[in-house]
């Protein structure tokens, strides 16, 4: 397993298709690549061709310094010989093995590779259900045991295709940590599918946007996201920061780009990291601090852009200011058309963002057992 810091990744292929080509030109050195698009965009046929079960007409797939598939070479490395680690929608256990033996699948059970399982049995939380059988297990036990199975193969890249997808969404948001945890504990590079916008926020660093089979657009995932979404009537928006103090069921975070926010107190403690949600319809913009409300948070911003949609809807992109007035996290709040208009809404122009602790949705909270 590569502990040393993200590989490159590189992607140029053409991978026919039955409804269309797959045209992928992608460069990144990002820890975690988010895959995003609609059902039917090539995500999934993208990676079966990272894992060798699709073999591309053209092109060529490195990671780091592994050539898996070069067509001018002829290059085109086994399954087996890949170093994937994949973790499909469907975990795929064996349903006649326990989860211990499912986990040590392709081990070799030297003491190298049984530190490596109690240590992702540790990470993962689950070394209680080693003795459990594999049907006894609820989705989320099952999607943990499927990602502790591909991580002790010491794969060179994780493959994540909506391993979150068949689970609802409460139990999504539970399952969620376990995968930043994996992410910042190992520091394997991953590419992962996905199309949930604020799952794709919480986990990568960069983000590929699919369309019918070709790359639409690729960068920052709140940028990226942001300017995709921006006719959609909410928007997650998806903040990190530390814990710097508790209140009455309440805790205040420093946020990483600025600002500081109220949010539920959940399992956290000061000096902790968290990582929240915050709907943009959760937000009321007002042009004057209001008083004597229960909101506990009022922060001045100033706007970065105003987009307008047909159905007379509208979203402004804005950045909390810190203490020192200077640009702090950056934030979409939803509102009318006619609002925009009524309080004369331009870019540049200065607002109060109001919103409740509890409009906060934490994403993340050490302590937190997932199912």
């Amino acid at each position: 397993m590569n502990e040393a810091g993200p590989a490159r990744l590189e992607i140029r292929m053409h991978l026919p298709l039955a409804h269309f080509g797959l045209d992928v030109d992608v460069a990144s050195s990002a820890r975690t690549l988010g895959i995003f698009g609609p059902s039917g965009a090539g995500k999934t046929s993208l990676v079966e061709a990272l894992a060798g079960w699709r073999t591309p007409s053209s092109g060529r797939i490195r990671v780091g310094e592994a050539l898996l598939y070069d067509s001018t070479t002829g290059v085109s490395l086994p399954i087996e010989r890949r170093g994937v680690g994949y973790v499909p929608q469907d975990a795929l256990l064996w349903p006649h093995w326990n989860v211990e033996r499912n986990v040590r699948a392709g081990t070799s059970r030297s003491s190298a590779d049984d530190e490596l399982v109690a240590r992702t049995a540790r990470v993962l939380e689950i070394a209680h259900l080693f003795d459990r059988a594999c049907t006894r297990l609820s989705g989320g036990e099952r999607q943990r045991v499927a990602l502790a199975r591909a991580l002790v193969s010491r794969p060179r890249i994780l493959l994540l295709d909506e391993p979150l997808g068949a689970l609802d969404v409460p139990l999504r948001r539970r399952i969620l940590p376990y995968l930043i945890r994996v992410r910042d504990e190992f520091g394997l590079p991953t590419v992962f599918v996905s199309h949930d916008a604020t799952e794709i926020q919480a986990l990568c660093d960069e983000v590929v946007v699919l369309d019918a089979g070709h790359v639409r657009m690729q960068g920052a995932p709140d940028r990226v996201l942001r300017s995709m979404r921006a006719g959609e009537r909410a928007f997650e928006n998806v903040l990190a920061g530390v814990v710097t103090a508790h209140g009455d069921g309440t805790s205040r975070v420093q946020l990483d780009a600025g600002g500081d926010v109220w949010i539920p107190t959940v399992g956290s403690e000061v000096g902790e990291r968290v990582l929240f949600a915050l709907g943009s319809d959760e937000i009321l913009v007002a042009l004057d601090p209001p008083t004597r409300i229960s909101a506990r948070n009022v922060l001045a911003a100033r706007i970065d852009a105003v987009e307008h949609d047909e159905d007379g809807s509208a979203r402004i992109d804005v950045r909390i200011l810190d203490a020192a007035e200077g640009d702090g996290a950056r934030v979409s709040a939803s509102l009318t058309r006619g609002s925009v208009e009524e309080l004369a809404l331009r870019p540049g122009g200065r607002v109060v963002l109001v919103f409740k602790a509890n409009s906060c949705r934490v994403l993340t909270a050490d302590g937190a057992r997932a199912p």
